[in-house]
């Protein structure tokens, strides 16, 4: 085994699910960077290595250094100094900063910022208040070398070790040797099999209780991540042996043992889907909140409409000069009899007609009304389209964000709403979570109108709160139907209603907005989009490339998946430029201007999951990139540190889930056999009805027949619709 010592000059690949890294380093007396490849968490340009490994000789790449163990070390050459200091390990010291000091302190630099740091102010643009900045961040790096070299030792990245520091600070060791399972329920971005490798090398025993129960945890965590509420015992018990490589007695006792703590719930069913489901304690009892409070909300008197329907019906068709639709006529006479109203139809029933009339005819009552969508996206554009204000559910529930604490929400039943009727639009994507929040916050006496497509993708989150409410029957549902004569005209509406009916769309005709281009092979179909992207549809109809037209492709890992198209995308849309700084996190390179999309609901920062954004200032001196988020007033500036870039990803191209209750201008989408096991019917629909102007499907007409005929929705475990159906009976 050979030793070897370098700095990290440049990142060429990174893979986020295996730490695969292929990376150059300088080595000491060398004038030519030398490739180590091996799995490292995450590096940092500037760090100091110590590498342990075989020489080795790839038949494309060449002579290559692999890597079996490593320790990050404290530079000693100038240029290693420089490299560290200006890696953004330390805030406030960028760069520019770093080849300040080092040129002017040398190799004294480490010991002039630890013991004499007030000399910093010898630096033209260091002033005192920069210096206690820069101590600050000195001294927090130092407080956690312990912490760092331990953690890095069992396998954790200098960008997590961080993060955990944070959490737990002195506590950090103590804790993880007692129990590191807890990360997993901790630290955002480590999960269990994390955990379970730290504990392995910590030598924790594979039956340990916290082991097992952290394990159980993981696979009812996963499965919720499918869309699941629950898990039937049965999966849990088989799963769970498969991953821990346990005996279903050792699950089993450790499931009493969460039991008891109510960490989970255990549900008998009558049903054929398992005799008993397991829960994660949060969907539990969301289930039965949605369920016991829709039944009282619907049962309970809420405030009498004194309205002739049909006189108003007149007089809303005579101001807006548009004559209603009897799906329409039917919600605003159900309206008037029932305090719960479910409106659900595809594009160009009307769903948005029927909000305005339902809102006049309620004002006209002297009614106080308030809007809401899942997303900043949806509020803004139910905001232009009824002319009314309407918030996110965060913010009408006026979340809010204590450290330590967690998210809480300040609306709830000890404080609802201020409304006499609360609606909400595209609620296809709320997920059970947030539907109980919200359900919890609608006081009793308070109407309650749904609207949503119900054949679109179920909400990224758990459940499927739409289609069960409606699925209980115990809810009045008016179902939208009819398509409109100026929606007819668009072959995007025409197209969505052909494809939810399972009927083949109709191609390119003359003068419309769907288009289709034959292409067989995936790199043909890559090149395609990016050239539809960057200057064909630009020069068709003045579409800007970036803001304009969205790429949308069913998977993430494939050649014509999210990850590489993003990557090509970026080159094209966005190329590096000396007048856009940059900034690598793991595998992405993000660069000012790149369009970008939040990955986990961050409540400090009041942004989402799914919420897309424009990179406008990247600050490596002081260590932060600003985001400019779309918002319902005025466009948000937000501000990540480095380490929080693990929460945004390149979007030029998004998964389909991740683009619901969005609109765009254009939409660009793969259609391949590549992509066989999600060409499904509601997948490909709800893709289509996120265009407003245009749609452009790139690839094979066998595929988009597969689509069209897979019907087979993928069922998500959930009770809610009996839990509802129980709540009426027994009420």
């Amino acid at each position: 085994m050979y030793e070897i010592e370098g700095i990290v000059e440049r990142i060429t690949y990174f893979n986020e699910e295996t730490n695969y890294t292929v990376a150059k380093i300088q080595r000491k007396n060398t004038d030519y960077l030398t490739t180590i490849v091996g799995n490292f968490p995450v590096l940092n340009i500037g760090e100091t290595l110590r590498l342990k490994g075989r020489w080795v000789n790839h038949s494309d790449y060449g002579t290559q250094f692999m890597v079996e163990s490593y320790e990050i070390t404290v530079p000693a050459t100038l240029n290693g100094i420089e490299k560290y200091l200006g890696s953004g390990l330390i805030k406030g010291i960028g760069p520019k900063t770093a080849k300040k000091i080092v040129g002017h302190f040398g190799l004294d630099t480490l010991n002039i910022i630890q013991y004499n740091p007030e000399r910093l102010t010898e630096i033209e643009g260091i002033g005192e208040k920069k210096v206690r900045d820069i101590v600050k961040a000195f001294e927090e790096q130092k407080d956690i070398q312990e912490v760092m070299m331990f953690l890095q030792a069992n396998g954790v990245s200098p960008t997590y070790a961080v993060k955990i520091y944070k959490e737990y600070k002195d506590k950090t060791i103590e804790y993880i040797k007692e129990n590191p399972y807890r990360l997993a329920d901790d630290i955002f971005g480590i999960g269990f099999k994390t955990a379970d490798k730290i504990a392995q090398k910590l030598g924790i025993e594979p039956t340990s209780k916290y082991r097992v129960s952290s394990g159980i945890k993981y696979v009812l965590s996963q499965f919720s991540n499918d869309g699941h509420t629950y898990v039937p015992l049965d999966d849990l018990i088989n799963k769970g042996c498969e991953i821990l490589e346990v005996t279903p007695g050792l699950i089993e006792e450790a499931l009493s043992g969460l039991v008891k703590k109510e960490m989970v719930f255990v549900q008998e069913f009558d049903s054929p889907k398992g005799s008993k489901g397991i829960y994660l304690a949060p969907f539990y009892y969301a289930e039965k909140g949605i369920s016991e409070r829709i039944c009282k909300l619907a049962s309970l008197p809420a405030k009498e409409l004194k309205v002739d329907i049909e006189k108003e019906i007149r007089a809303i068709e005579r101001e807006s000069g548009v004559k209603l639709g009897k799906g329409q006529r039917e919600a605003l006479e159900k309206l008037k009899d029932n305090n719960v109203l479910v409106i659900t139809g595809g594009p160009g029933t009307g769903k948005t007609t029927t909000i305005k009339s339902i809102i006049r005819l309620l004002e006209k009552q002297n009614m106080k009304v308030v809007l809401a969508a899942p997303t900043g996206r949806a509020a803004k554009r139910m905001t232009e389209t009824s002319g009314r204000e309407a918030k996110t559910i965060h913010r009408l529930l006026e979340y809010s964000f204590v450290q330590g604490e967690g998210m809480h929400f300040q609306k709830n039943e000890d404080k609802p709403l201020d409304a006499d009727a609360v609606i909400v639009d595209e609620v296809s994507m709320v997920d059970l979570i947030l539907m109980y929040n919200l359900m919890k916050a609608v006081k009793y006496g308070t109407r309650l109108i749904l609207v949503g497509d119900v054949d679109q993708l179920p909400s990224v989150g758990a459940g499927n709160v739409l289609k069960d409410i409606i699925e209980s029957g115990a809810v009045e549902v008016v179902h939208l139907k009819e398509i409109f004569r100026q929606a007819r005209e668009s072959m995007i509406v025409v197209n969505a209603h052909r494809i939810n009916r399972g009927e083949f769309p109709i191609l390119n005709v003359r003068g419309k907005d769907f288009f289709f281009e034959k292409k067989d092979d995936p790199q043909e179909i890559m090149e395609t989009i990016i050239q539809l992207c960057s200057y064909r549809l630009p020069k068709f109809k003045g579409y800007n490339p970036i803001d304009d037209i969205q790429v949308l492709t069913p998977m993430r890992r494939t050649p014509i998946g999210v990850n590489v198209l993003n990557d090509e995308l970026q080159k094209v849309l966005n190329p590096p430029s000396h007048k856009k700084e940059e900034r690598r996190f793991g595998g992405t390179v993000f660069r000012e201007g790149d369009k970008v999309m939040q990955i986990k609901n961050n409540y400090t920062k009041e942004v989402f999951n799914g919420d897309i954004g424009r990179i406008v200032r990247i600050d490596n001196e002081e260590g932060e990139i600003l985001v400019r988020f779309p918002d319902v007033g005025a466009d948000r500036d937000v501000v990540y540190e480095v380490h929080e870039l693990e929460e945004l990803v390149l979007s030029y191209a998004v998964s389909v889930h991740k683009s619901q209750g969005s609109e765009y201008p254009v939409v660009v989408m793969p259609v391949s056999t590549q992509h066989y096991l999600m060409l499904q019917r509601n997948l490909l629909y709800t893709a289509v009805t996120r265009a407003k102007e245009m749609v452009v499907l790139v690839g094979t007409k066998k595929a988009l027949a597969i689509a069209v005929k897979n019907n087979k929705v993928a069922e998500r475990y959930s009770y809610l619709a009996q839990r509802i159906r129980e709540a009426f009976t027994s009420f």
